[in-house]
């Protein structure tokens, strides 16, 4: 398909509004990674946090935004993209509009912060239905790809919130992160449409009738590791640099932003390469590549410009794998894709969830990070052995050429 081709095919402003709702909803959903030790330390909040609670408050925004996600996800079916999107995105503005005049003066507080923050993690159930039911089969894997780029603005909040922590104090960072989620919000209300396409709202027992099937099991699984993985190295790998080998915070926050940006432009790339190769074979290469890069820095390697370029490999290999599920997920469940986007994200926060605070506990208590690695390295080789166990079933029924113009 020539590139003309696509952009006739669907709705370009709703696509645009989807990316950057996504986009700078990440931003902030995980904030706290990159701001973890500037919190610990700040005199102002006078908190005292050991490697476990400094992990687990990073982690809570990945979990809370996951479990949402199942709830936004049934939302966007009863009250469309559009609506579902507003509501989140008022909420979170509303949360760090409070932590930025209250402030935030225990441990405690910073977990019912990232709930709240999880609001913004759940805008993957609205983008990525917003963006999908405008375009056909064979440019899911590209629409999708470019609607979840959004997760770029993981590397956003690594680049510039230690810095504006320095600058202004972490307090008023929570102030500063909403002018571009106000400015954002705007934009969305005049340029997202929700597609004629929607399909018609379901009830409790419809959603739960996609969990019967074995092949939601599998996306799940697949997602939790591919997602799962990058926003858990998005969430930790600012601390992680900072205790690992001393950087200072706005150093660390470079170092991790690097490493959030190769995933997430491979993300579109997934995509694409996905509509054309097929999801199954994109895939699979990077579950291969994720296991390989994550054994290998579970070793701890020496040099922090060593582990830098190892972790750019893991975290592209991990946003090939991002577009490529999302390439496959609408062809299975078009007519779901709704619940399916919130059931699949839902694991894929899991996923961020285990990694983040494996990685916490494994530091506390053996010292260093290697057991929290390999057995996120172990998830990924099990997922591969996975996929290659009903890649043949899935391309002579559902993914067969007579049923869908896309490769599977």
């Amino acid at each position: 398909m020539q590139k003309t081709s696509f952009l006739k095919a669907g709705h370009v402003p709703s696509l645009i509004a989807a990316f950057l709702y996504f986009d700078m909803s990440f931003m902030v959903w995980v904030m706290l990674g990159p701001l973890a030790v500037q919190i610990a330390a700040d005199p102002t909040f006078g908190l005292n946090l050991t490697p476990a609670q400094m992990y687990m408050m990073t982690a809570t925004p990945v979990l809370a935004g996951a479990l949402l996600r199942l709830i936004w996800g049934m939302m966007v079916d009863h009250l469309k993209p559009k609506l579902a999107g507003t509501i989140g995105q008022v909420i979170v503005i509303v949360a760090l509009l409070f932590a930025w005049q209250f402030g935030v003066h225990s441990y405690e507080q910073t977990l019912i912060l990232g709930v709240f923050l999880g609001v913004a993690g759940a805008s993957f159930a609205v983008a990525l239905p917003l963006a999908s039911r405008w375009y056909p089969p064979e440019h899911q894997g590209t629409a999708l790809g470019i609607a979840g780029a959004g997760n770029s603005g993981t590397a956003i909040a690594s680049l510039f919130f230690p810095g504006l922590a320095i600058a202004y104090g972490v307090q008023n960072v929570f102030g500063i992160a909403t002018i571009p989620l106000i400015i954002t919000l705007v934009l969305y209300l005049g340029m997202a449409k929700d597609s004629p396409e929607c399909p018609p709202a379901k009830t409790l027992g419809d959603y739960l009738k996609v969990l019967k099937d074995k092949d939601a099991w599998w996306f799940m699984l697949f997602y939790s590791v591919t997602f799962g993985g990058f926003v858990g190295l998005a969430g930790s790998l600012p601390i992680y640099f900072k205790t690992q080998y001393g950087l200072d915070p706005k150093m660390a926050g470079y170092f991790a932003a690097a490493c959030v940006f190769a995933g997430s432009l491979m993300r579109p790339l997934g995509g694409f390469l996905a509509d054309r190769i097929g999801g199954i074979k994109t895939l699979s290469l990077m579950y291969v590549l994720a296991a390989a890069m994550l054994t290998v820095v579970s070793f701890g390697l020496q040099n922090h410009w060593t582990a830098l370029g190892v972790f750019m490999l893991a975290t592209s290999a991990l946003g090939l794998g991002n577009g490529s599920v999302f390439q496959l997920v609408p062809q299975r469940f078009r007519k779901e894709i709704g619940v399916m986007t919130g059931l699949v994200g839902m694991t894929g926060g899991i996923g961020g969830f285990y990694l983040i605070s494996s990685l916490g506990y494994s530091k506390q208590l053996t010292g260093n990070y290697q057991v929290g690695f390999l057995i996120f390295a172990g998830l990924a080789v099990f997922a591969l052995i996975g996929l290659t166990s009903v890649k043949k079933r899935w391309r002579t029924t559902w993914g067969s050429a007579a049923m869908t113009t896309a490769k599977i």
